[in-house]
Formats: C-alpha cells, structure tokens, sequence
C-alpha cells in the first residue's frame, strides 16, 4: 500500500487539473440532477457530497503546490516509503549499507553529481528512528579523498514535510551539485532528517525537547551529529556544521544553533521565526514551563548567551510575520555572535519563493564553513587536476588541488 501512494504525486500540473475539472463537473452535477433525483435523497446527497470533496481536495492540492509540503499520497499519510522520492539509492538502518553504493557514487560523480542516499537513523541517546536523506558531494566517492573529514549541512525540512520534500520539490540536490561545481559551496555532505516523526498531521514539534514527550532537539542534533561523525566521516568541528531551513525550519536552524554553539557554527533560515509557534497543528510542547518556553527563544538566546555563531535571517517583504522577525533578531543579537539579514521583494510564504533564494544560502554558507580536511597522513598540493575546491585555512578559491600520499 505505502509503495502504491508514494507513486500518487501531490506536485503534479497535470492531477491538479484532472482534479479541478472533476469538481467543476461535480458542481455542475447538483442543480442539472436536482430536480431528476427529487425522490432520491441518496442521489441528491451523494452528487453534493462528492461536490464537496472534490473541491477540498483541489484546494488542499494547490496549497500543497504552492506550499510544497507533500509530494506523495504516501509522504501525507507517512508510509514512510521515501526511497524512490528523489533519492538514488538505500542505505538501509543507520547506514549500513552504504559500503555498497561506491560503485553508483562513483559513476553519478563521474558526471559531477553528488548521491542522495535514503535510511533511517536510530538516535543513540533518544532511542527515536526517523527518515533520514543524506547529500553525498562527488568528491565523497572518489579514491583520492578516502579518508576526509567533510563539512557538514544539516537541513531541517519545513513542517509538516519530511527529507523528500528536501530532495524532491526544494530540488535541493542539483543545486548543491551547481554550487560545488562553481566554488561556491566547498564539497559538503547534507544531512536532511525528518524532525516530525509520525503522525506528521497535529504533530508539530518545532525540533523542541517536549516536555513530557519527545526528544527532537536531541536526536536532530546529539544523535544525528555523533552519527554522522561515526559513520558518515563528518568533521566533528563547529565551524565545519551548519544548520538551515525554510520556514518552520528556519526557526529550528537559528535555535538549535544558537543553543548548541559547542556543535555548530553557522545558521542559515529563510522565512524563519525567533519562537515557537503556537497553533493548531502544535502539540502541547512546553506543558507551562515558561523556563522552557524562554530557553527556545532565538532572542533570548542572543540576548543572555551570546556565542560565537553566524546567522543568516532572509524574510520576504510580504511576510509580515516573518519579517518582523528580522527587526527583533537585529535587537537581539550581540557580539560575538553576527547577524545578515536581508529582505527580499517576494510573492509571499511559498515554496516558489524560498526556492530562488537556495544559491545565496548555499553561497553564504561557502563562505564560512571549513572546506574537508584530509587526514593526518596525507596533504595537499596545487599542482593536480581534479576539482576545484577552496584550500584549508586560506579561504582561496578556484586552485587546482591534488592529494598526495
């Protein structure tokens, strides 16, 4: 069953239309029969019904579209079949199988594309298993970089979205293939983590520890984190992480960071917010501890523990919200912390709008994290032929780089 929803797209032109033509013919359908089916109440409440229905789901279809939240049937019901949703391969619980997909990297790397693995990820302090995607670059697969510490971005998907919205209608990685292949962003390994679980509908969690309830700071950034150190050959600095998200995750990126500072080093949000938000699709995350409450405000965070962290705050000059949350984190932040903020002229909170603001994050982020750091037993010279990248500790872009034994 999950296999079949998953092939139903939710982001598709042409459903949408077959979808809109249906309930254009439903509504239609009630005045033309209601009169024929006068002694009929079945008939008479059945055409209204389907009316009904088809008009909710043509309406639900194009906020999807516009919003971006579900590709899939089976990503709205969470099947959890994600693997076929813009992903190339499977590497099955915690990663165990990624030995084996060398092979597949290393051809998709021959034509400068990076792999999109799908697993689940078992959080060694919280216990909690999610969806996990991850972006290997293409340099992740070639013999010449065995053995390298990669950056790292840890991309929290908006809500109620999991990782294929990520890699799927963000189109997030050609642009990461795009930005790599120009210099722009150094070779990075993604991490793209569910931050909901499941149920996903009524169960925001706003990446918090819940009181009372799940551990989703801990898991997205301790267990994720010390997983990928572990397996994934992450580099464990701070300056070499970064956290970003459009959105609901947005306001993870900048509160996880700023309440992790010892982990990472940068947080990039676009249409992002300074707390969490309280609606209906909010679980009851804080049970009244306003201590907690206080101790998820990015502000506050700024304001009474200032780190040395980077924050890139975009909001859209459309989104009232959201761009009043540029104005309080200007206040808020204090050295040694940095603050870049821009306003976008913008068609409002959707997809479509976040989506032209991917190279400027990506670009952002290249100019501050670590490039991958070669082990101990091997250096780098500039006298070779393979990708361009920028050098350790130089901020130079565009030499050719060799790696030597």
């Amino acid at each position: 069953m999950g296999l079949g929803l998953s092939a139903i797209r939710l982001d598709s032109t042409l459903n949408l239309v077959i979808v809109v033509v249906l309930a254009l013919l439903a509504i239609i359908a009630v005045p033309f029969f209601w009169e024929r089916w006068r002694r009929k109440l079945f008939g008479r409440s059945a055409t209204i019904l389907l009316a009904v229905v088809l008009i909710v789901v043509s309406t639900g279809m194009g906020g999807n579209m516009i919003g971006g939240f579900f590709p899939t049937v089976g990503a709205l019901f969470g099947t959890g079949v994600y693997s076929g949703q813009g992903v190339d391969a499977v590497g099955g619980q915690n990663g165990a199988d990624l030995d084996k997909l060398g092979a597949g990297g290393a051809m998709r790397a021959k034509e400068g594309k990076g792999s999109v693995v799908y697993m689940t990820v078992t959080g060694k302090r919280t216990g909690l298993t999610r969806d996990v995607s991850v972006y290997f670059p293409p340099q992740y697969y070639g013999s010449a970089y065995q053995g390298f510490k990669y950056p790292v971005i840890e991309w929290i998907p908006n809500y109620p979205s999991g990782p294929e919205v990520v890699t799927g209608p963000y189109g997030l990685p050609a642009q990461l293939d795009a930005a790599i292949a120009k210099n722009v962003l150094p070779p990075s390994v993604v991490i793209i983590p569910d931050p909901t679980g499941k149920p996903k509908i009524g169960h925001d969690t706003q990446c918090v520890d819940e009181v009372g309830g799940s551990a989703n700071d801990t898991y997205l950034t301790a267990d994720i984190r010390d997983w990928a150190i572990e397996k994934l050959g992450a580099n464990p600095q701070r300056k070499a992480w970064t956290m970003a998200g459009w959105s609901s995750g947005g306001y993870c990126a900048m509160n996880l960071v700023t309440r992790h500072p010892q982990w990472y080093g940068q947080a990039a949000s676009v249409s992002g917010y300074t707390e969490a938000s309280v609606d209906a699709e909010t679980e009851n995350l804080f049970k009244g501890r306003q201590d907690i409450i206080d101790a998820n405000k990015v502000t506050l965070n700024l304001q009474k523990h200032p780190s040395p962290v980077d924050i890139l705050a975009i909001a859209g000059d459309k989104e009232g919200f959201e761009s009043s949350s540029l104005d309080q984190l200007q206040a808020a932040v204090r050295a040694p912390a940095t603050l870049s903020s821009w306003r976008i002229p913008d068609a409002g909170h959707n997809m479509n709008t976040f989506k032209t603001q991917i190279p400027d994050v990506l670009a952002w982020i290249g100019a501050r994290t670590l490039p991958p750091s070669p082990p101990q037993d091997k250096k780098i010279v500039t006298n070779g032929g393979v990708k361009p990248w920028p050098l350790p500790n130089t901020g130079a872009k565009g030499a050719l780089v060799d790696v030597v034994e």
